[in-house]
């Protein structure tokens, strides 16, 4: 199937035939399926016999069942509405309104509005108890995240005082970082994945680069001077009008969403037992600053802690590779949603990301150097592991097709992320990849 087909049907769950193309063949795309299929139906798959192997090819690639056969286009759409007479429907219907991706169905909702009792300003705090404790395949919503500095952050404030408050804070991040949220069952050596539903900014945003005395941003000695720069935001057109003459796309991602720090390890901005700054990332993700975690992409973070412990905040409008003079386009959101998923002992160290396009192996470090050594190890571990190649093939395929990008500088922990094309792969090797 070509491209530009795979688009026209993305809207309507990937479900070739609920559209309007009139084509009768019947095909569902691994999305629609995550939206469809409930734990239960999932084990019905795996007894059922006789089914087209061509037709139902992502579920076998994404649920790791055995391949049977079921005869005609006809027989595919009855076995489907046997075992998802509604659910399928309901998400063919829901991704065709739009308005970000879509949850799968099954868990519950649950509201994590900013407060004093929700906030707290640049650290991660493992100790602190869960504001909510949510299962597995539960959404959680962020409304009107607060902007850094508890919120002091608005428009019209100066350069001075972003940087006096920053003085007052030191060893923490200017951050308004929420949570935890506990994840029920999850366990150190587990991996929690993240799936970006809706991420809708303010108004509003700031771009801005602290006075060079405070050594922040790559260049502080260069362009000594601190400035900010108020940008309007048509998150309605989804630009930021930078000058009269320059418009910016917009991409909204929260910069900084993680887990509880893992307590046996070297961990950069350790601040106490339990607590680090939001400023560094690390292997507990944290501040990455990577731009690809828009609506739609999915965060994959291991667990280091009883309950994985979720914190977000930092919310960016825009961003380029690099975050170069220390910020993106600095913002709150309107709403954050999310969706939290479980998986048991997948086997990862570092965290990972994915989008519709590339699978996404991340590496930080204070090196730029060995952080970008370990986004390459991590895309070597990745290739031979769920790619079934050696580990000389996948050091070769990453010189060839695999692209290492610079995360951000200005973090203490630098970042490199490699990005993964998924379309280098054919069909059925790609649709067997997964991260967990």
């Amino acid at each position: 199937m070509s491209n530009d087909t795979r688009q026209r049907f993305r809207p309507c769950g990937g479900l070739l035939g609920c559209g309007d193309d009139g084509s009768r063949e019947y095909m569902v795309e691994p999305d629609a399926v995550d939206a469809a299929l409930t734990g239960k139906t999932r084990d019905r798959l795996q007894h059922m016999d006789e089914l087209n192997q061509d037709a139902l090819e992502p579920y076998a690639a994404t649920y790791r069942v055995s391949r049977r056969r079921l005869v005609g286009a006809g027989g595919v759409l009855s076995f489907l509405a046997a075992i998802a007479p509604t659910s399928l429907l309901a998400a063919c219907a829901s991704m065709r309104g739009g308005g970000g991706a879509t949850a799968a169905p099954g868990g519950r909702t649950h509201t994590v509005e900013s407060n004093q009792q929700t906030v707290q300003l640049g650290t991660f705090d493992g100790t602190r108890a869960n504001v909510v404790e949510i299962d597995s395949g539960d959404t959680v919503v962020y409304p009107n995240t607060w902007t850094h500095f508890l919120n002091r952050f608005q428009k019209g404030v100066s350069v001075a005082q972003l940087a006096q408050w920053r003085r007052e804070n030191p060893g923490k991040g200017p951050h308004s970082i929420i949570g935890p949220v506990g994840v029920k069952g999850a366990r150190p050596g587990d991996m929690l994945a993240v799936r970006f539903l809706k991420l809708t900014p303010l108004d509003w945003g700031a771009n801005f680069n602290n006075p060079g005395e405070l050594k922040t941003g790559a260049l502080p000695d260069e362009i000594p001077e601190g400035s900010i720069r108020f940008i309007d935001i048509d998150a309605a057109r989804k630009v930021a009008k930078f000058s009269p003459a320059i418009t910016l796309p917009l991409g909204p991602f929260q910069g900084t969403f993680g887990l509880a720090a893992p307590e046996d390890r070297d961990v950069a901005g350790r601040i106490g037992p339990g607590v680090v700054s939001s400023v560094p990332p690390g292997q507990h993700a944290g501040n990455l600053d990577l731009k690809e975690l828009q609506e739609g992409s999915i965060l994959y973070i291991p667990v280091w802690q009883p309950g994985g412990k979720i914190f977000t905040g930092d919310s960016h409008a825009l961003q380029a590779d690099g975050e170069v003079n220390l910020t993106a386009l600095e913002t709150g959101m309107k709403e954050v949603r999310v969706q939290v998923q479980l998986h048991e002992r997948p086997g990862w160290e570092w965290p990972f990301a994915e989008t519709d396009t590339h699978w996404i192996a991340l590496g930080t470090h204070r090196d730029l150097n060995e952080a970008f050594r370990i986004a390459l190890r991590n895309t070597i571990a990745f290739l031979s592991r769920r790619a079934s190649l050696s580990r000389h093939d996948a050091y070769g395929l990453a010189s060839m097709a695999v692209n290492f990008r610079i995360t951000q500088v200005v973090d203490v922990n630098q970042g490199v992320h490699a990005m993964i094309p998924k379309d280098i792969f054919a069909r059925d090797l790609r649709q067997s990849i997964r991260v967990v």
